[in-house]
């Protein structure tokens, strides 16, 4: 079942908005800054979003449909957003994104979402408090929304390139073959991160451009901000992404010249043993014409058949071969 919670709030007094029938009386008032948030939007959270906001019905099936393309869409008096926060708490393991529906109004914001942000927690708490805010308007909830979620990407950042460094030093330090499946899974992380991050650029360049212009011209320096940290995290992706290459490449390198070293060492086996083979084959004929049941032969085939191996092992290693 959804939960639904609303405030209204200007410079001086902020309303939690109990009877949800009643938003549409506080969006009315332009003075009044209205932010709904749906957790789980069920089918009555859909028609409170059609009934008091009048949204079109194609950003509400958005809503529902999850896993969409991070975007924006310019509809004629509001913006519906779409944006990712990443969880924190899933950066040694597979990571876990959060999708977030946004709907950007000239004094209003709602939020929806199917799983529980900590993010927009802390900026409900904020907005409640009236701390950590450039104001009471649009501008300011959503920067406040959108800048928790884009500094959260950092501590990603930092496990991931943690994780890159483990991978190194099990290439490099003590060749693990599991290293292999944990390159991988690198990959896969930081595609799924660049596949959210790059398109959230763009969402911030259409805020930035304003056209048509939704936000106050004050909070633009804000979100450009924001979109610095964007690029930073972007920038950070594609360098792991590069390293990450290079780990596989090295990993292939260390494995082919491991094998190498095994082959290079049967090779310098497999040659000491074919004289002996030569010399046990050729003195185990047993020709009555031939001397070899003189007692000092057999010692000398003996002798030559342990000289043999050890000449050869102090030739291999006075060469580098072993």
């Amino acid at each position: 079942m959804g939960t639904i919670r609303a405030v209204a709030r200007t410079d001086a007094h902020i309303e939690d908005i109990a009877d949800l029938a009643r938003i549409s009386d506080f969006v009315a008032d332009r003075e009044v800054t209205v932010w709904v948030d749906i957790l789980e939007p069920d089918d009555a959270a859909l028609r409170l979003l059609g009934e008091e906001f009048a949204f079109h019905p194609l950003t509400i099936e958005d809503v529902v449909r999850r896993h969409q393309r991070p975007k924006v869409e310019i509809y004629a008096d509001y913006y519906f957003i779409i944006f990712y926060a990443v969880d924190p708490s899933s950066t040694a393991e597979p990571l876990r994104l959060k999708e977030l529906a946004i709907f950007l109004g000239p004094n209003y914001v709602v939020t929806a979402h199917t799983r529980a942000i900590h993010e927009v927690d802390e900026v409900w708490q904020h907005w409640h408090d009236r701390t950590e805010m450039i104001g009471s308007d649009v501008g300011a909830l959503l920067y406040g929304l959108l800048d928790h979620i884009v500094d959260d990407h950092f501590p990603v950042i930092d496990a991931l390139a943690e994780r890159v460094e483990l991978i190194e030093q099990k290439i490099f330090e003590n060749f693990s073959t599991s290293a292999l499946q944990d390159v991988f899974q690198l990959k896969k992380d930081l595609l799924a991160l660049r596949r959210f991050v790059a398109p959230e650029r763009d969402v911030l360049n259409v805020l930035l451009r304003g056209d048509p212009p939704i936000l106050p011209a004050e909070a633009i320096p804000f979100f450009q901000n924001i979109f610095d940290h964007i690029l930073r995290v972007l920038d950070s992706v594609d360098t792991y992404r590069d390293l990450v290459s290079s780990a596989l490449d090295a990993y292939l390198s260390v494995q082919s010249n491991n094998l190498n070293e095994v082959m290079r060492r049967l090779t310098v086996i497999s040659t000491i043993f074919l004289p002996l083979m030569f010399l046990t084959g050729f003195f185990g004929m047993n020709f009555d014409g031939l001397p070899f049941k003189n007692p000092l032969v057999f010692w000398l085939s003996l002798a030559v058949m342990l000289l043999t191996p050890v000449l050869m092992m102090v030739y291999f290693r006075w060469r580098g071969w072993s």
